[in-house]
């Protein structure tokens, strides 16, 4: 029997400096991912948006860092709901922009750990996120949550990431904008990286199903972490980070049918949705469809839509 669907709002934009990000649990909401959800037969438990704790004192490792003491402090809050709604069902976090995946993967991680099982990270994003807060530029924690889940240092100030994932653990898949500084620390490690060029050469399915295959040969927890940019802009504009060259709306709803016939997902993002930068919701509707399609909808149940 499939758990339960738990809805988990993540009300966050301090990761970065466009403000938008906090209202995305709530375009989800009226969006219809609940009743998407539903409408497969899923019992949905919409649990409200997490709230951040009283904020830690800290003293920044370098200065620029924004917002360090409520990104940690929203870390915190996450990997306890994360890992609690692991006992009970399927997570699913509504951002709010990407910092929120420094608490969901490290809260993955742990129930992971706690189940004796490894944990492996899909990373759907147009960037790789693999500053840490010494080598960030812009200071946008939003950046740094992969570095963060592989154990990398600087991160002082963090809880210590629980069991962090060995490089191959971690895919980062359709990649298109990638810092000097983190081209290099990516050399040094073994992150799987399917890129936009690797994806134009040999398609979605078998670098997906290369990486699938090695989540299901160590009998892996698998969380999913999909960026609204992961999607070209033309299709997805309400996002602050627009990168062109993206995926296409049918790539993408491959991808999640993959996952999806996988059976391997035990928990997904939805991240960095800025509905103040959407057209009539197009972005946020097109997001809850493919929520809907890692949750086993198929491409001839979803209903034709217009954005009058």
């Amino acid at each position: 029997m499939r758990k339960t669907c738990i809805l988990i709002g993540a009300p966050i934009d301090t990761g970065q400096r466009r403000p938008g990000c906090l209202m995305g649990p709530a375009a989800y909401r009226v969006a219809g991912l609940g009743k998407a959800l539903t409408d497969l037969g899923l019992e949905v438990q919409d649990r409200g948006d997490v709230t951040c704790g009283p904020l830690p004192e800290v003293t920044a490792a370098r200065p620029g860092l924004h917002a360090l003491p409520e990104t940690i402090g929203w870390t915190m809050a996450l990997t306890e709901a994360v890992d609690r709604a692991l006992d009970e069902g399927f997570p699913i976090v509504m951002g709010g922009d990407h910092s929120l995946a420094l608490g969901t993967v490290a809260g993955a991680a742990a129930h992971a750990a706690a189940e004796g099982r490894p944990l492996f990270l899909l990373w759907l994003d147009a960037h790789s996120d693999f500053h840490t807060l010494l080598t960030t530029t812009s200071g946008n924690l939003h950046g740094v949550p992969v570095a963060y889940a592989a154990g990398r240092d600087g991160f002082d100030g963090f809880p210590p990431f629980p069991a962090p994932l060995p490089a191959d653990r971690i895919c980062l898949f359709g990649i298109r904008s990638v810092d000097p500084e983190e081209h290099a620390a990516l050399l040094l490690h073994e992150v799987s990286i399917i890129d936009m060029r690797v994806i134009d050469e040999f398609g979605i399915c078998a670098p997906m199903r290369g990486f699938l295959d090695r989540v299901r040969e160590a009998n892996g927890m698998l969380h999913v972490s999909l960026d609204v940019d992961f999607i070209d802009p033309s299709h997805a504009p309400a996002v602050g980070t627009t990168v062109p060259g993206g995926t296409t709306v049918r790539e993408a709803h491959l991808v999640m049918e993959l996952l999806h016939e996988s059976g391997l997902v035990t928990s997904l993002d939805l991240v960095e949705l800025n509905p103040f930068l959407d057209e009539r919701g197009r972005t946020a509707r097109l997001m809850v469809e493919l929520a809907a399609s890692i949750m086993g909808r198929k491409v001839f149940d979803r209903p034709t839509r217009g954005f009058g």
